[in-house]
């Protein structure tokens, strides 16, 4: 059922829409050239510097004058969202604004990173980009996310992960690395297409290349040829999956018990049909690396190529060029998955230097993190000028990097948003498990409206009735703005930190938008709430209006 409001609350929400539009420029303005002047990360690392160069030489040679440094209250927005995957908390916030210590940003990236929600958030990216949101049948999601679960949480070295993503056999809960290529392998094992999902997948995601595109002829545009596909398809022809059923004694039928990926005796070559229809043949071959079609395991000297052997640290590349893209809005490439020279990098030296670096450093994601967020780049505020408007890669422009690019929320990131902002599930909570029930079928809802196809550009976003009614009408943001006992808007509405309109609304902003209201937007809502006729429903509408503005559902 749509809310009801009457026409001073519909005046309201007018005003307040407008109002999240955009920051009023003379605030956005003060706010910016204080923190321009005073900006630093805390960061004295000799790559962050080099990054920075690379990044600015840039700007002078396309005759773009960047952006300002972002103010703390956009930055400790971002830094969290991406990280930890959330909004940071309104206490979280009150506390990093109050501290005068140049180096608390770069503090404040650590402190993300040793925080248990960065596993959890890594975790569940990288799930998604192995399996997708749709978990394909006989398929462990539980035992991917152990498996990335544990490795984000010991920091493995991202080779090492890699590694075993290739190489992995067994069962798919106890060695939950099974399931990338698991759940690949779909229909007869007897059919030409049984391993090709996965060799296209593997490229893709592992080593940023888009091969699949030769699978049935030379590419017209760039130097894959149709051979190197089925090369690096002849690595997987060792591997089958068999599922295994039990009897069910309520049902007298069998049904599902688990998978598993095991070793197929294959020693011979690929061979694959060219659009002349000439067959050709293809064996086991890594880039430029050929291997005996007569190896005893392929899968393992793919895997040792491609984490230990690879002399142009493909794999490094890739990760680097995704993990910018994530923090960034755009890789040094885009896609972010079709690297070659047919599509050269924006910055071939800083992503040449990074993966050297990143290499380096044992394949520290962490480490790689630091770095991307210590740049300048990263800590530029996303509003533009007149003399960089014109850097935009939505557009199809060769990305500068000149302002942060806004980058609309997933799935994953709203939801766990919406809760931080609301204290949603603790609203009227009953016991532990009707919460946590609770909690499901909510973000149920959303991946489901939300969810978007895995392969999504991040600063893409649908914008669709579905999506606007979830947020408008759903049952979370309902109970969102209650003003039940345990909700945030109970406790500003019943504590006596907040004693007045003024102070109830900027709570409500930090709470939501992670800033304090504009002294343009204080009195303009201000004055609106003393002509409501109920103070609890003007209450409701602001933070109703507040969770549905454009600012708190994009990542800027």
């Amino acid at each position: 059922m749509l809310r009801r409001s009457n026409p001073i609350q519909l005046a309201t929400i007018a005003v307040l829409a407008l109002l999240m539009q955009t920051v009023t420029g003379d605030v956005a303005t003060a706010q910016t050239k204080k923190a321009e002047a005073e900006f630093t990360t805390g960061s004295s690392d000799p790559l962050i510097d080099f990054a920075n160069q690379q990044i600015r030489q840039t700007w002078d040679d396309n005759e773009v004058k960047a952006s300002p440094v972002a103010d703390d209250a956009e930055w400790i927005r971002r830094v969290y969202l991406d990280i930890v995957g959330r909004i940071p908390k309104a206490e979280e916030v009150d506390v990093f604004l109050a501290e005068d210590d140049k180096t608390k940003r770069s503090k404040k990236i650590d402190e993300l990173l040793a925080n248990p929600d960065y596993v959890r958030n890594w975790t569940e990216i990288w799930t998604n980009l192995l399996i997708g949101r749709n978990t394909p049948d006989r398929t462990s999601r539980l035992g991917m996310r152990k498996f990335l679960r544990e490795s984000f949480a010991r920091n493995r070295p991202w080779n090492e992960i890699v590694y075993d993503l290739v190489t992995a056999e067994g069962h798919y809960e106890e060695n939950g690395a099974v399931n990338f290529i698991l759940a690949q392998l779909q229909g007869n094992i007897r059919s030409e297409d049984y391993h090709v999902e996965a060799t296209a997948k593997l490229t893709r995601v592992l080593l940023g290349m888009q091969v699949q595109c030769t699978q049935c002829h030379n590419h017209p545009f760039n130097e894959w040829k149709q051979n190197q596909f089925w090369e690096f398809n002849s690595f997987l022809r060792q591997t089958q999956r068999i599922d295994h059923d039990k009897y069910d004694p309520e049902s007298g039928r069998d049904v599902d018990d688990y998978s598993e990926l095991v070793f197929r005796d294959f020693a011979g070559p690929v061979y694959y049909e060219m659009r002349n229809g000439l067959v050709q043949v293809a064996y086991p071959k890594y880039l430029e690396s050929e291997v005996s079609p007569e190896a005893p395991n392929r899968r393992e000297e793919l895997g040792n190529l491609m984490a230990h052997d690879d002399p142009s640290h493909t794999v490094a590349k890739a990760m680097v060029n995704r993990t910018w893209s994530h923090f960034m809005g755009y890789g040094f490439t885009r896609p972010v998955d079709d690297m070659g020279p047919h599509n050269p990098a924006s910055h071939p030296e800083l992503l040449d230097r990074l993966s050297e670096e990143f290499v380096k450093s044992g394949y520290d994601v962490k480490q790689l993190v630091k770095w991307i967020c210590n740049t300048e780049a990263y800590n530029l505020t996303s509003r533009f000028n007149e003399e960089n408007e014109f850097d935009k890669p939505s557009a199809g422009e060769v990305p500068l990097f000149s302002h942060m690019y806004v980058k609309t929320m997933n799935a994953e990131q709203l939801y766990d948003s919406l809760l931080v902002a609301t204290n949603a599930d603790q609203s009227g909570a009953g016991n532990f498990q009707q919460v946590q029930q609770q909690r499901e079928r909510w973000l149920q809802d959303f991946l489901r409206i939300f969810g978007g196809n895995d392969e999504d550009e991040p600063t893409l976003f649908s914008g669709s009735i579905p999506q606007a009614l979830l947020m408008m009408n759903g049952p979370l943001v309902e109970k969102a703005i209650s003003a039940e006992k345990g909700g945030y808007l109970h406790t500003v509405l019943s504590s006596s930190r907040f004693r007045n309109d003024n102070a109830r609304i900027q709570a409500l902003f930090v709470s939501a938008l992670g800033r304090l209201p504009s002294r343009y937007e204080l009195s303009q809502l201000s004055g609106a709430i003393r002509k409501y006729p109920n103070k609890l429903a003007a209450y409701q509408d602001v933070y109703w209006a507040l969770l549905n503005s454009n600012e708190f559902i994009v990542n800027h």
